[in-house]
């Protein structure tokens, strides 16, 4: 009797339980292959669209906390990231590196439907993927222009594959920028900079015939300082080939506010074309 009932205990648990939870992940796997690896169909944070610079190198060492909301109709996103930023060389070569620490979303049914996604909203918050970027300062001049290339890596760290926040899959970027100051004031507290960039974008899809997706990355903009304010604009983007939602644009403004080494950073992103959010953040940054 009582191996019997061991018996019919496991085959209970079996059926029940283990095989349900197994055709579960299962049917989502098969579903898996409907995911379309772009920013169109993934969460504000799976593709980062390349950073404009200034296109002069870090002399100074920085850490970072910034809290964000992206939001469209089908979506909404609250997330907090940290940045942390070495100058491995002052004025000449550094490393930066960023970390999506916690992310949770809410979706309608039919952005989870149009996504192929599993879930509308997130059980608790997730780590997100981590980026790695080396830049180097190949020219700097007043009379031309300083011209700085970097070197970036997503790792494939992120998680909620399932409800395609993000891609499970590495990408990486390389970008030349150059920048050049068009004015500065004779008291050297107020200046304008303009800035441009033009980069290669690679990302590794799960389409069996095309594995990875390539893309032109490019990026123009400003930077305005007055005392201890700095405002910059920019408008960057990148543009892939098997047009699936893989064309992103954002018009990124961010204020600044620097006091004894000291930021407040305040900044809206608008989304266009296939970048479907309009972004709010705020951000703390010490300096040293």
């Amino acid at each position: 009797m009582i191996t019997f009932l061991r018996l019919f205990l496991i085959s209970f648990i079996y059926f029940f339980i283990i095989f349900p939870l197994q055709a579960e992940e299962d049917s989502w796997r098969d579903k898996g292959e409907y995911l379309i690896y772009s920013p169109r169909y993934f969460g504000p944070n799976a593709f980062p669209i390349p950073v404009l610079r200034t296109a002069l190198a870090a002399e100074r060492f920085e850490i970072e906390i910034r809290g964000e909301y992206h939001s469209y109709s089908g979506d909404k996103t609250k997330d907090i990231n940290t940045r942390i930023l070495f100058p491995l060389v002052k004025g000449r070569a550094g490393v930066e590196v960023y970390f999506l620490y916690k992310e949770k979303y809410k979706l309608t049914s039919e952005t989870r439907d149009e996504r192929s996604a599993v879930e509308t909203e997130s059980v608790d918050g997730y780590h997100g993927d981590v980026i790695v970027t080396s830049y180097f300062q190949i020219l700097k001049s007043e009379k031309w222009a300083d011209v700085m290339a970097s070197a970036n890596l997503k790792t494939a760290s992120g998680g909620r594959l399932c409800d395609a926040r993000f891609t499970d899959a590495a990408s990486y970027w390389f970008d030349l920028t150059a920048g050049k100051n068009l004015y500065t004031n004779v008291e050297n507290n107020a200046s304008f900079r303009m800035q441009a960039m033009i980069g290669f974008y690679c990302w590794m899809t799960n389409d069996r015939v095309h594995r990875q997706n390539d893309a032109l990355s490019f990026g123009i903009g400003y930077t305005g300082t007055y005392k201890g304010f700095t405002l910059s604009s920019d408008f960057s983007g990148f543009r892939g080939y098997e047009n699936n939602g893989d064309k992103p644009l954002i018009l990124r403004n961010d204020l600044r506010y620097e006091y004894r080494k000291n930021i407040l950073s305040f900044r809206y992103d608008h989304g266009m074309r296939d970048r479907l959010y309009e972004s709010y953040s705020i951000g703390y940054i010490r300096c040293f």
